[in-house]
């Protein structure tokens, strides 16, 4: 692919959204043009992925032909193709749950998720550390909004004091992330990424400075000690908007965090026992806090934050073996991270409350969407022939080449009480007797509405079954892990090329300067 077509990844999803805002309320029109262009996103990034099979490279475009330096720079490796990959499949089959729950039922759904869908783009597609917090303030806006809308009419207290969490934080971490580019310039001279490649390994000032991107991005990751805010803000949403949000924020940030340790820093070893360590704080903190909780929303949303501790591990080792580890633990926690709140999200739209313990036998009652979950837990546990085994095996051996013998063990123990945890919303949720659900409230909600009973909890009057648009998005991430579980070799193969991209950035660089 050109570097020419690449600013497209962000242009047309902006155009798109405006164009469906001036059309009005044609819900089909904006149906076609979202799904058609996450479509499209979807073909151009396996396009570019095609193009670095095997023997890597990168390339590059400065919009308007600008000197390096001045243009907006976008350029594409190994690692942001696959990222481009799989967050426009998540945001596909997220979007397609929100309309099969009637969450998507409103002139601005889809214009705010093209918004997103653009700021994502740009964020893994930018070589500029000030263009970064652009897009990532592109990504914010649309997600503000997507929040309030989940809430419907008026929404919980619940609902408000997560969105009020997740406005602030993001809000706070944002200008931390701005300080850092302006300490980054104001030492370096400039935010471009190709001219700063290897600053922060022989200057001080500048490592200290991107340091603070770092601190910034880290906790838009949710990484120990600021962790708590993503179990509190992501669950407080509809299950649609937790999904797409646990596929696309956390893991961009994350993306930042390889990026920017691998280009500027240059895998400078000196600060790596610092990450090994917050990884492994992060892991237990996850998992830990995921014990005592009662919803399953809020059990997966812990399980997250642990889970990020395993993904960030992989550039805390900065080997070709540990960066490939925690590229392949990235996709494959996209994928299945997604599937676990979409089938648990259909239980909670279809029945009405998603507490552990308030239904009972959903594997009798909902086969299809048991044997999803089940998949999807199974491979987040880690358990073979499922992708989560290979992730986490891959990462153990990287570990042990290195000799962070803890960290091997700590892996082990929080994968043991991970699989516990979803132990403990199949047996809370999924096993047991096959009766329907009585309902919390006398009212009637009607099809898809939820009647609000006294303790909080909320429950629908209905007794029909999950439909299968309703079902399919957990199916289609189920049956993905399963496949990258099987064909694990296909995607090591490209986890590895996008790892030698980090490891030797001159390409990535090059790319950038000549562009």
């Amino acid at each position: 692919m050109s570097g020419a077509l690449l600013p497209l990844f962000v242009a047309l999803p902006l155009l798109l959204s405006a164009l469906l805002l001036i059309v009005g309320d044609r819900r089909v029109l904006h149906a076609v043009g979202l799904f058609g262009t996450l479509l499209l996103a979807i073909g151009g990034a396996l396009w570019l992925v095609t193009d670095f099979a095997g023997s890597g490279g990168a390339v590059a475009h400065g919009v308007a032909q600008w000197p390096v330096g001045i243009s907006i720079p976008f350029v594409a490796d190994m690692f942001a193709a696959l990222m481009l990959a799989v967050t426009a499949v998540l945001t596909l089959v997220c979007s397609w749950f929100a309309y099969a729950s009637g969450r998507a039922a409103t002139v601005y759904f889809a214009p705010l998720v093209l918004v997103l869908t653009a700021g994502v783009n740009g964020a893994l597609l930018t070589a500029d550390l000030f263009n970064l917090f652009v897009f990532i303030e592109v990504m914010l806006l649309p997600s503000y909004g997507l929040f309030v809308l989940a809430a419907r009419h008026k929404g919980t207290e619940r609902q408000v004091m997560g969105a009020r969490l997740y406005v602030t934080l993001n809000l706070l971490t944002s200008t931390i992330f701005l300080m850092g580019v302006g300490f980054i310039y104001g030492t370096a001279g400039t935010v471009n990424m190709a001219e700063l490649a290897g600053r922060a390994a022989t200057d001080g000032t500048v490592a200290i400075s991107a340091a603070v991107c770092l601190f910034a991005v880290a906790i838009k990751a949710a990484v120990v000690p600021i962790h708590g805010w993503l179990a509190v803000a992501y669950p407080a949403t509809s299950p649609a908007i937790t999904a797409l949000f646990s596929g696309l924020h956390t893991k961009v940030a994350i993306y930042a965090i390889y990026r920017i340790y691998a280009v500027v820093f240059d895998g400078d070893a000196h600060w790596l026992w610092i990450g090994v360590a917050l990884c492994c704080l992060t892991m237990v903190a996850g998992v830990l806090g995921a014990v005592g909780e009662k919803t399953t929303r809020s059990v997966l949303a812990f399980h997250m934050i642990s889970q990020i501790g395993y993904i960030l591990l992989g550039v805390a080792l900065f080997t070709l073996a540990g960066l490939a580890a925690g590229i392949f633990y990235l996709l494959h926690h996209m994928i299945v991270k997604a599937s676990l709140f979409l089938s648990t999200g259909a239980i909670e739209v279809r029945y009405g409350t998603g507490r552990i313990g308030a239904l009972s036998g959903m594997a009798k009652r909902e086969p299809v969407i048991a044997v999803a979950f089940f998949v999807a837990a199974l491979s987040l546990a880690g358990l073979p022939p499922f992708s989560g085994f290979v992730a986490k095996f891959s990462l153990i051996l990287a570990a042990v080449d290195t000799g962070h013998v803890i960290a091997v063990i700590v892996m082990l123990a929080v994968s043991l009480v991970t699989l516990l945890s979803m132990l403990k919303i199949w047996n809370g949720v999924f096993w047991g007797s096959a009766e329907a659900p009585a309902p919390h409230a006398p009212a009637p909600a009607g099809d898809g509405a939820v009647a609000t009973a006294s303790d909080g909890v909320v429950a629908t009057a209905s007794g029909r079954r999950i439909s299968a648009a309703l079902a399919g998005p957990a199916v289609v991430t189920a049956c993905l892990t399963l496949a990258l579980g099987l064909g694990a070799e296909v995607l090591m193969g490209v986890s590895t090329t996008a790892a030698e991209g980090l490891l030797d950035t001159s390409t990535y660089v090059k790319a950038v300067m000549d562009s």
